[in-house]
């Protein structure tokens, strides 16, 4: 891939993530307003890929991206990165450094979210002003028309800018990481690794009782570890969602596109998000009944009946 859209400007957490996807090496790099604008630059061509937040071990999904990839133009994910966050509280050039001080704090929600509690023990009565990231949070500062005392951002990017830095490693949650994702239009799948994840959104054509339970059997029978499921509303009405799934398991494996087919003929709106290494290259445990060679030798039993 030679280009690569992410969610920007420069010094987000998305760039350090970009930075760790050996494709993007020596690529043109787009930083984008938005998850939408990024995946927008892919689906219209403009880049190859785009590098964006799925999910966080603190607040758990990222809405903006798990939306805008299951709906649209299809998009499939080819690599994930995972990156350690720690988080800054940076002051404005020339501006008070006492923490009593504060009236207001800019940065992105996820962040805010992060480091909440912090704030509240610490700067009680500093009100919270959205930023579009936390890049766009701190570069706020060195502009004169934002009126914010401070911004929370990542540490490579306090020290870049040489910003005052107000106080050091206030998340909440130390060893807190977020998932990235690399996101392409369809294509060659990435090749099997032993170590592999699926994606997929599930959505319900009707709620009745017994959906979810559907959906779930289809992996349990084959032995597919889910590690992630969440709903997420359709946006059509009150009560109509879909599921976001993330699977243990590469579309070649027998088990797992014996899964999805099962899914299809029950929910034909299924949508394949695309099957890719994980991050941390550790194996899964396969149980013996549901391996290709258990599969295979199911079939040649029913065929040896159907021969005789």
């Amino acid at each position: 891939m030679k280009s690569f859209a992410y969610l920007g400007p420069e010094g987000t957490f998305t760039e350090a993530a970009l930075q760790r996807v050996p494709e993007a090496r020596g690529a043109t790099k787009l930083a984008s307003g938005s998850v939408i604008t990024a995946l927008n630059h892919v689906r219209t061509g403009e880049v190859e890929a785009a590098v964006v937040p799925i999910e966080n071990s603190v607040e758990g999904g990222v809405s903006a991206t798990l939306d805008e990839i299951a709906v649209g133009n299809e998009l499939h994910i080819v690599r994930e990165v995972l990156v350690p966050i720690s988080f800054m509280l940076v002051g404005r050039p020339g501006g008070t450094q006492e923490l009593d001080q504060l009236r207001s704090v800019s940065t992105h929600t996820h962040a805010w979210a992060q480091v909440r509690s912090w704030a509240e023990a610490n700067i009680p009565q500093a009100d919270f002003e959205q930023a579009s990231s936390t890049a766009a949070g701190a570069r706020g500062l060195l502009d004169d028309t934002t009126t914010y005392d401070a911004a929370v951002c990542a540490p490579h990017l306090a020290r870049g800018l040489d910003l005052p830095i107000l106080a050091e490693g206030i998340e909440d949650t130390v060893g807190a990481v977020t998932r990235f994702v690399v996101v392409a239009q369809p294509g060659t799948l990435p090749e099997r690794t032993g170590s592999d994840k699926t994606s997929l959104v599930v959505p319900l054509p009707e709620d009745h009782p017994g959906a979810l339970v559907q959906i779930m059997n289809q992996f349990s029978t084959r032995g597919i570890n889910l590690s992630r499921i969440e709903s997420r509303p359709t946006g059509e009405y009150l009560g109509k969602y879909f599921f976001s799934i993330d699977l243990e398991g590469h579309l070649e494996e027998e088990r797992v596109g014996a899964a999805l087919a099962a899914l299809h003929r029950m929910f034909p709106g299924v949508r394949f998000m695309g099957s890719y290494p994980r991050a941390e290259p550790i194996p899964y445990a396969i149980p013996a009944y549901t391996t290709d060679d258990a599969y295979q030798r199911g079939r040649a039993w029913v065929q040896n009946i159907l021969d005789r």
